[in-house]
């Protein structure tokens, strides 16, 4: 008895934990660090992913949302840039950490998104390896949020300096990986198919591929050429030399990985084993777990016939 007594109040403090954690959060000021690349395009980062901001003539476009609460504080700092209104928000793709400010956002913002990536976010599933979604931001906001257009492989919006390319290479971190392109200020925002120097995080609940996101981070090299800055998912400022390099790496990954497979190693082992080549020069180590779970997509993908 006393026993579960004991084990009952664990719990229960372990709950409390868990909520006084998230009040504290949520409570905490949102810091917006602020990094100018242009007189008239900036980057804000820190709560979820890296936010790009354009200041246009008839108006403001930005890209990604950040994380729940995020919103706001958004639309607050665009205000101390500039006057004008946010008429348009992009989103990259669908996790949580880059469109769930969104709601935020006034109902009169032109919303735009890759078809497939306006489908994951009416579900909002969790990212694979990450625990059920409990959740949906959008349908808890009775839609608002939501994209109002897509585009499947290709979109161009306005004209002159203010025009901004929207492209979809094909399947990477998911399978609705926008990249957002200003061809005046030679700048691409490639959200989370390049979120830095680091093993991705390859989503397959979303429709993520460690078979076909080689291929996809080159053809975004060898399509947008005209590109001085490639603005990541969550790290500094890459160019293109660096997509390069990035999609070499990720080809060197899906080789061992398919070597390994071949040769009858279990997820396990290669996931214990293998390491960052040592020509890839800053690449942060990975996670134990991230490292398995991409392993294992690709395990799954390589079973399944999937060839790209």
């Amino acid at each position: 008895m006393k026993r579960s007594i004991v084990l009952g109040l664990l719990v229960v403090s372990g709950a409390l934990a868990l909520v006084l954690a998230a009040q504290q959060q949520a409570q905490a000021p949102k810091v917006i660090e602020v990094t100018k690349l242009k007189d008239n395009f900036f980057v804000l980062k820190g709560g979820g992913g890296n936010t790009a901001v354009f200041i246009m003539a008839d108006g403001v476009t930005v890209v990604d949302a950040k994380n729940p609460g995020w919103g706001q504080p958004i639309l607050d700092k665009i205000k101390e840039l500039t006057n004008k209104p946010v008429i348009r928000l992009i989103n990259t793709h669908t996790h949580s950490d880059h469109v769930s400010g969104n709601v935020e956002f006034p109902v009169t913002v032109d919303i735009v998104t890759q078809e497939n990536t306006r489908t994951n976010m009416e579900k909002m599933v969790a990212p694979y390896g990450f625990p059920p979604a409990t959740s949906n931001i959008f349908k808890d906001n009775n839609g608002r949020g939501m994209p109002k257009r897509t585009f499947k492989d290709k979109m161009s919006i306005g004209k002159g300096d203010d025009r901004v390319e929207l492209f979809y290479f094909g399947r990477g971190h998911t399978n609705g990986d926008a990249w957002v392109f200003f061809p005046s200020l030679r700048i691409m925002h490639a959200g989370d198919v390049f979120s830095g120097k680091n093993i991705p995080l390859l989503d397959a609940n979303n429709g993520g591929s460690g078979v076909a996101i080689p291929d996809t981070l080159l053809k975004a090299y060898d399509t947008v050429k005209d590109v001085d800055v490639i603005i990541t998912g969550h790290s500094t400022e890459m160019t293109r030399p660096d997509l390069k390099e990035y999609s070499e790496f990720n080809r060197d990954f899906l080789n061992d990985v398919r070597a390994a497979k071949s040769a009858g190693k279990s997820v396990d082992e290669v996931a214990s084993t293998w390491k960052i080549p040592a020509k890839y020069v800053g690449y942060a180590p990975p996670a134990p777990d991230r490292l398995k779970n991409n392993v294992q997509i690709v395990y799954d993908e390589l079973s399944k016939g999937v060839t790209k």
